[in-house]
């Protein structure tokens, strides 16, 4: 009687553990069911989020091309969001406007030099380029670099030289990035190197780096102030330099 007692209760005692288990493997269950119900909308509005934003970058960029402002030979400027002018009431007063000449502007903005500057596709430079070729410049100007911040050096310098193989024939001049607050510490780097591959492809770089600029809010895009300034000091160093035909290296 005494063993079957006993045999008894281990039984009890067993199955109480069972269930305390089957418990323990459903609550478990359902935290890693409901955490990855949460990554499945994070990740979602994410998505959902940079499609909207890359979207209305692609219609600020429709926008800004619509504007062409002076007279005289095409100017073309092939650049980000400070060309596209975003932030401001008017894009059509970027600081491209304050440029010499009949001004087109192929902007978009997040874009850079290097493929991957931007999320929003392929809207590099060097994507951007031939289409935005289409007004038959007689000056391009390439500006930017900003975006470029994370960016491995490697990944400049490729999107660099496909951009030059795209502008050969043309007379090129490109701006580097100002110090805009949020990125001041990766400007040196990316100012640096877009300074040597000017050099090497033999067209005159304009270094902005120096500038005090007025910045909005989010320490990146410009004011209206900061616009006009930096458009008036770019066209003065500009009409310093004398515009070139990229060199055609073979890597």
């Amino acid at each position: 009687m005494f063993l079957c007692e006993i045999q008894r209760r281990g039984r009890t005692l067993a199955t109480v553990l069972h269930r305390g288990n089957l418990r323990r493997v459903f609550g478990a269950s359902v935290v890693v069911v409901l955490l990855a119900a949460l990554m499945a909308f994070y990740v979602a509005d994410r998505a959902g989020a940079g499609q909207a934003r890359c979207q209305q970058h692609r219609e600020d960029a429709r926008e800004r091309a619509s504007v062409v402002t002076g007279e005289g030979n095409p100017t073309l400027v092939i650049g980000d969001s400070w060309s596209v002018g975003l932030g401001q009431d008017d894009l059509g007063r970027s600081w491209a406007s304050q440029l010499a000449g009949e001004v087109h502007v192929a902007g978009f903005s997040g874009s850079g030099f290097s493929a991957r500057a931007s999320t929003c596709g392929r809207v590099s430079f060097h994507d951007r380029a031939p289409t935005a070729l289409g007004v038959r410049p007689a000056l391009v100007v390439v500006e930017g670099g900003l975006n470029d911040h994370d960016q491995p050096a490697a990944a400049i310098d490729r999107g660099f030289r496909d951009l030059m193989a795209d502008l050969a024939g043309q007379r090129v001049v490109v701006v580097g990035p100002a110090s805009a607050p949020v990125r001041a510490g990766a400007v040196p780097r990316v100012d640096g190197l877009l300074a040597s591959l000017s050099e090497q492809y033999g067209v005159p770089y304009v270094q902005t780096s120096d500038l005090d600029l007025d910045y909005l809010d989010d320490r990146l895009h410009l004011t209206e102030g900061g616009h006009e300034e930096f458009g008036r000091t770019v066209a003065e160093r500009i009409a310093a330099v004398s515009p070139r035909r990229p060199v055609v290296l073979t890597r």
